[in-house]
């Protein structure tokens, strides 16, 4: 905010923090209070003790929710829509049936969450987690097993994919800030996310249906009746209408890619159109729009009947996306107050080993802030003047910078809005997205330090 410095340091600020984290667990735990007014209101007393000017806290508030809330709203509720032609269609079913049959039922778990990896490769952990969802619901109620046993192994595919491997954003601008080989990063990364996701999602997704055995209710994509569903769409057409949204996203992340490594120029009009057909929002505003063709009227629905089953999906994610805003709202009230900056800047001065120090920083941005990306790009800024002080060679460079995206993404909690939209969509409550979701996030971050750490160690 402008003209406004926070005065305050590392240790009341950490102090409040952890009030603030403490208080709304128990409005929402305890006294049963709905999270999205818990969010709202624990931010609003948030924003005043950490001395955020009154007249800068209602436009701190609404312009973090808004921000939030603008790029979830249009993933989810495009995403929503697709995930309900799929369904309605009888695709979902189809191919759920297929898989099954390909991999066998003991398999199905690990099927998923080998396709999310792949997935994950060119797409974004929320728009990934949207268009798989609907398979993954079906496949649960095909087999009738948890839903934790297939969603947890397909959250976390498209987790480790999202932090550790260019071209997604928050590892590209690191290894511009650290100076890595963007080439040599994406094969590093890569080689670790495999073992990582075995270890944090397929073995703890098996964990967690062991000792959370609840099956999937209702889907936020709805659910078709088999009996009335009329000429069922093939497994190829399924397949492609999911890949659609995939190889647009890829054509966007590609570009960014090579804008990165200095091989195209952002300012080209080619480059700006392509871009902003790969953008999430209008990939998956075009594969909606395809949809409704493929899935809908050529399959002999009428107008006002695809009009139905559009309109049918966006109602209940309005509270998925409401509380992922108001999650995001309560991350950036914390952002504006500082807390993350006081507590980088005391970290960086405790002598630690560089990559020790960059994981130290990202986790304590990460815990202090919410978003993973805003951790790995601020930790990477921090540490990067001691990297290139250093006499590191690549692969160090490379492990230091891994090491920095595991710190981003541990034990992500009630202030990262992602946490909100994964409880929310698999129908879990707080307490359950924190056993669950919240240590597969810990268990991705620290076996993803230690596979960095034996890199920097043995190159």
């Amino acid at each position: 905010m402008d003209g406004w410095t926070q005065t305050m340091t590392a240790g009341p600020l950490l102090g409040i923090a952890a009030a603030a984290i403490a208080a709304l667990l128990v409005l929402v735990i305890r006294f049963k209070l709905h999270a999205f007014l818990a969010l709202i209101l624990v931010s609003l007393i948030t924003a005043f003790a950490t001395g955020i000017p009154v007249n800068q806290i209602v436009p701190t508030l609404v312009n973090n929710f808004g921000k939030t809330l603008g790029a979830v709203a249009l993933l989810v509720g495009l995403g929503a829509m697709l995930g309900r032609l799929v369904e309605n269609s009888g695709g979902a079913r189809v191919l759920a049936d297929r898989m099954i049959e390909l991999f066998g039922e003991k398999r199905a778990p690990l099927a998923l969450g080998m396709a999310s990896l792949l997935m994950g490769f060119p797409i974004f952990f929320d728009a990934g987690l949207i268009v798989m969802l609907p398979i993954v619901f079906a496949v649960a109620r095909r087999l009738g097993g948890p839903i934790l046993l297939y969603a947890i192994p397909t959250a976390a595919a498209f987790s480790v994919m999202h932090v550790f491997v260019p071209p997604h954003p928050g590892p590209v601008t690191a290894a511009e800030l650290y100076g890595a080989n963007l080439g040599v990063l994406m094969l590093a990364g890569l080689v670790i996310v495999l073992p990582m996701w075995y270890l944090s999602g397929y073995l703890w997704g098996k964990f967690c249906a062991k000792h959370y055995s609840f099956q999937l209710a209702e889907s936020f994509f709805g659910k078709a009746d088999d009996d009335e569903i009329k000429n069922p769409p093939t497994v190829g057409t399924v397949i492609a209408m999911l890949l659609l949204p995939l190889v647009l996203i890829f054509m966007n992340t590609g570009l960014d890619f090579l804008r990165a490594a200095g091989m195209a120029d952002p300012d080209q009009t080619w480059f700006q159109i392509l871009s902003t057909l790969g953008s999430t929002p209008i990939a998956l505003l075009i594969s909606v729009l395809v949809a409704t063709i493929v899935l809908g009227t050529r399959r002999g629905e009428n107008g006002s009947a695809i009009e139905k089953i559009l309109e049918s999906s966006l109602g209940p994610i309005c509270s998925v996306v409401l509380i992922t805003g108001a999650g995001g709202m309560f991350g950036g009230v914390l952002r504006a107050s500082g807390i993350g900056d006081a507590l980088a800047d005391s970290l960086g001065d405790l002598g630690l080993p560089v990559i020790v120090a960059a994981y130290v920083v990202a986790v304590a941005m990460r815990l202090a802030q919410g978003s993973a990306t805003v951790a790995l790009v601020t930790a990477a800024g921090l540490m990067a003047p001691a990297v290139a002080m250093g006499d590191y060679s690549t692969m160090q460079v490379i492990a230091v910078t891994l090491a920095t995206a595991a710190g981003s993404v541990f034990a992500g909690h009630v202030n990262d809005s992602g946490f909100w939209l994964v409880g929310r969509l698999l129908g879990m409550d707080v307490r359950t997205t924190l056993k669950t979701w919240t240590v597969q996030q810990t268990i991705e971050s620290v076996v993803g330090f230690v596979l960095a750490y034996i890199m920097f160690i043995i190159f």
